[in-house]
């Protein structure tokens, strides 16, 4: 489609709208791709950050899943994009915890009193599920105090301080989310905070979620290093690297179209 006739089919579509290009979708999940089969990792789509389930058929021959931050959006990721579920809640809730962990493949608690209280009834309810724990490495170079996860007095995720090493019988992995539309350079050091606190618990888990917040589709980003700091750590820690971008599946891939209704000069 020339720029020409894309003009002319905006001009007839009901706004405000969003349209989506499919090639530059599809653009970045070719990027996101090269990491994957460069590096070993698995990329899941955030939906808290891109959720529309109409492009899911682009995206899911690619990625190997979605993130959900609860119940309503573990159910969209199971019914529309259906591969694996990944369900982090700063706290879940007693009538909920056996739907979501039915239709999730891992299940991250932000805190050991969490785990304790709901582990046995989400394994009951699954018993294939992946139990995680989310950790808060209380490092961050997020641009914006507001949405720094790692800032202070943040409830996201457990800080060392309040780590129970109990919980390892039967957690599988550790899941950490600190950056913000960042690049690799930022995940290097946030990393370097990651293993200097919990290192010591590292070998013998199963897998490690690096989290959202890499701009990695984004023009610039030092994508061979992403790749390099994933090797390095799958070797060191014999452990399986999930990444849960959200923003960067949707960057730059359309266009919000809008009408004006008035112009009032004052």
């Amino acid at each position: 489609m020339n720029e020409s006739t894309i003009q002319t089919v905006l001009t007839k579509l009901p706004t405000p709208v969003w349209v989506l290009e499919e090639r530059l979708l599809q653009k970045n999940i070719a990027l996101l791709d090269e990491i994957q089969v460069k590096s070993g990792a698995k990329v899941l789509l955030a939906l808290k950050g891109y959720a529309l389930w109409a492009s899911f058929p682009l995206i899911r021959d690619t990625l190997h899943g979605c993130c959900a931050s609860g119940l309503h959006e573990a159910k969209l990721a199971a019914e529309k994009f259906g591969k694996e579920v990944h369900t982090y809640s700063p706290a879940f809730k007693e009538d909920e915890i056996e739907e979501i962990a039915s239709i999730s493949h891992h299940l991250v608690f932000n805190s050991p009193q969490q785990f304790k209280r709901f582990s046995d009834k989400a394994k009951a309810a699954n018993p294939t599920l992946s139990l995680g724990l989310r950790i808060n490495p209380e490092y961050s170079e997020s641009p914006a105090e507001l949405y720094n996860p790692c800032g202070l007095y943040s409830r996201l995720g457990t800080t060392l301080e309040n780590f129970d090493p109990s919980v390892l019988d039967e957690c599988d992995g550790f899941h950490f989310h600190a950056l913000c539309e960042q690049s690799a350079d930022a995940l290097e050091k946030v990393l370097h905070a990651f293993e200097e606190k919990f290192g010591a618990w590292l070998p013998g888990l199963k897998w490690i979620n690096f989290g959202g917040g890499h701009h990695i589709t984004k023009k610039g980003y030092d994508r061979e290093k992403l790749i390099s700091l994933i090797k390095r750590f799958k070797e060191k820690y014999q452990v399986d690297i999930y990444l849960e971008p959200g923003e960067a599946i949707g960057w730059e891939t359309g266009t919000l179209v809008a009408t004006v209704l008035d112009i009032i000069h004052n």
